[in-house]
């Protein structure tokens, strides 16, 4: 049975090129980088050249790209890395109620340490209010943490009105961009994102490797001791290969961008058309203007979504709920929550993510078998 994956929100498959240039840093250049012999020097030499490409991608220094495991490790230096380096300035950071966990739980031991959290409201569409944004402001505000775009419903953040807020009340701005990296066009510079948070895995690189991008007037504490690597801020030997693949993704990604947009969003809008002429009582959620090419995430009202994931995968479909399964129920998710969803259609949400490797004969497979699927459920039920 042939698999068709649709959740590239989740995880990529590593891209043959991206394969292709790690694997001399496997068995050829396999020099430690802090080592001065030529072993050495050439794997750093292959270091510096991703950090360059990854840069590229933002429009930053390449001085200003720190290496990480992953958007995880990324927020929590990032939100850590901050706050404790300036609760004598402040103890007060905002951020919203849709946030990736990686951001959620990081405030969560940011607040068992003492300091302070906001969590913003969001609309019905997923998107922050900008006068919420600045009512909540104080004069103990160190840090403004929003994702760029949510891993869920899709939906963009106004990021460009809220760097220009921070830039005004100097406040630093931090962005979870790792859905939105590769998927839409990112200056920091222009948007005024002082820290960025980016990983390989949702790019065509491989898992376990991420970047940082923190704005070079800006100092934070690192929080792993050892080493000198990364510049004194992420000790530990470097995962060369691992960093020259990221580089090559984001190469790949900055040459394809325009095109990459372009396919995903004629495959996303096709699959939102043909659902909504084939199925009746759903709901699209998350913003149709701002919103990421790849995304769809539709709700099924009177559908259980751990019984339609488990029906597509025997179908050879690849997707992922809306909600988390709990002791044998569905709950809503923290963001369909956020959103105003209601559970009748909560319940039954899928998210579909597309990908280069996707077609439009896959996506009409996918809403006729979808199709079936959900009128099977609901007369069953």
């Amino acid at each position: 049975m042939k698999i068709r994956y649709f959740d590239h929100a989740a995880t990529t498959k590593v891209k043959k090129q991206v394969v292709d240039k790690m694997f001399p840093y496997f068995v050829e250049a396999y020099g430690n980088p802090s080592s001065l012999y030529t072993l050495g020097r050439t794997a750093k030499v292959g270091i510096e050249q991703a950090r360059k490409q990854v840069a590229d991608l933002i429009n930053c220094d390449k001085n200003e790209i720190y290496f990480t495991s992953g958007g995880t490790e990324s927020d929590n230096t990032a939100l850590k890395g901050i706050m404790y380096l300036n609760e004598n300035r402040g103890k007060h950071v905002i951020t919203t109620k849709i946030e990736h966990h990686a951001i959620l739980n990081t405030c969560k031991t940011l607040e068992e340490n003492g300091f302070q959290v906001t969590y913003l409201n969001v609309d019905k569409e997923g998107r922050i209010r900008i006068e919420e944004l600045v009512n909540a402001i104080t004069k103990d505000t160190v840090l403004i943490s929003i994702m760029f775009a949510n891993n869920e419903i899709g939906t963009i953040e106004p990021i460009e009105k809220i760097g220009k807020i921070t830039k005004e009340k100097g406040i630093m701005f931090h962005t979870d961009a790792v859905q939105a990296c590769g998927n839409v066009k990112i200056d920091v510079k222009e948007m005024n994102i002082d820290m960025l948070s980016l990983s390989g895995h949702k790019i065509g690189a491989p898992k376990g490797i991420g970047a940082l991008y923190v704005n070079q007037q800006i100092a934070f504490k690192n929080l792993i001791d050892g080493g000198h690597q990364e510049r004194d801020k992420r000790a530990g030997t470097e995962n060369v290969p691992g960093m020259v693949g990221l580089g090559e993704a984001c190469k790949i990604a900055k040459e394809d961008m325009e095109l990459h947009i372009h396919k995903l969003k004629e495959l996303r809008d096709f699959y939102f058309s043909q659902i909504q002429q084939q199925i009746p009582d759903i709901k699209i959620n998350g913003s149709m203007e701002y919103r990421l090419p790849g995304n769809s995430n539709i709700s099924f009202k009177g559908i259980n979504g751990s019984e339609l994931l488990m029906k597509l995968d025997e179908k050879g479909i690849c997707a992922s709920a809306g909600s988390a399964c709990s002791s044998g129920s569905s709950m809503p998710s923290h963001v369909l929550t956020a959103i105003g969803l209601t559970n009748e259609f909560a319940d039954g949400t899928l998210r579909v993510t597309f990908g280069e490797e996707n077609t439009k004969e896959d996506v009409q497979y996918l809403v006729e078998t979808l199709t079936n699927i959900v009128k099977e459920i609901r007369a069953n039920s």
